[in-house]
């Protein structure tokens, strides 16, 4: 029955078509979670809207492969991971004070980061 389904459906053969050329070509799964692009590399751009609060940054990110938000709210908190600011580029170890994305509902751009040092210099757009 599923097999008629698939058969009579434009959608679902598409879909079909893409599972069967994705297995057979041993390639890596489209919706493997990759590491943000850094800084720099075209991929990805980070503007600072406005400061409502000290706590607060008000951003716009704009990541050409995976998503973009016009005014999402950024928390200021302390890394619990290493990673990389995305607006310098510069190394973040764990500890350091940075702005997160606010975790509710979960972004697509939740592991991104920006050090406070290089957010407290930049100005809003």
């Amino acid at each position: 029955m599923a097999e008629a389904a698939i058969a009579l459906d434009p959608w679902a053969q598409t879909i079909f078509q893409l599972t069967t050329w994705h297995e057979g070509a041993g390639i890596e799964a489209p919706l493997t979670r990759r590491p943000f692009a850094q800084a720099g590399d075209g991929r990805v751009a980070v503007k600072l809207i406005e400061r409502p609060s000290t706590t607060t940054a008000t951003i716009e990110w704009r990541d050409s492969t995976r998503c973009c938000y016009g005014d999402q709210v950024w928390r200021a908190m302390r890394a619990r991971t290493a990673g990389v600011c995305a607006m310098s580029g510069c190394a973040i170890s764990p500890g350091d004070a940075v702005y997160g994305p606010n975790p509710r509902p979960v972004p697509s751009n939740a592991g991104a980061m920006i050090l406070a040092s290089v957010l407290d210099q930049a100005t809003p757009a």
